[in-house]
């Protein structure tokens, strides 16, 4: 059985719609900044900048990193649905889907990584995932 979802709406996948997930989210350029500084820490390219304690452990900073990549390919999908930010949306929701499925201690949303209602692309859960990290504060950046 599958489920048809939406990928602009959600539509399908029981996951808040992406103009409610990313209402409050940082405009992309500067989230585009943020993104890259957070793959410069994780490499060690660059030191932590910023008040706020990073994760308590590498898996967490590491999906951290991941789910926000994911959000903004989304967001920027989203923006301008061309193939090219489509299929990178596609590419790192997968990604943030795999890592998932290996740590599943971290998953904060009511649907699973591997959930069918996840749908093509996964992109729902990202929308997902964003949301309930978003609804946390944001903890870790």
């Amino acid at each position: 059985m599958t489920v048809d979802v939406d990928l602009d709406t959600g539509g399908g996948f029981d996951a808040p719609r992406p103009c409610e997930v990313y209402a409050n989210a940082p405009d992309l350029r500067r989230e585009i900044h943020q993104v890259l500084a957070l793959g410069a820490e994780r490499d060690g390219r660059q030191a932590r900048i910023g008040t706020v304690p990073p994760p308590a452990d590498a898996a967490a900073a590491e999906r951290i990193h991941l789910l926000r990549r994911a959000a903004l390919m989304d967001r920027m999908a989203l923006a301008d649905p061309g193939s090219g930010a489509v299929g990178a949306a596609v590419r790192t929701a997968e990604q943030l889907v795999r890592y998932d499925l290996r740590h599943p201690e971290l998953v904060a949303g009511p649907r699973r990584p591997d959930s069918i209602e996840s749908g093509p692309g996964c992109r729902p859960y990202v929308r997902q995932e964003y949301a309930a990290w978003t609804v946390a504060g944001r903890p870790g950046t």
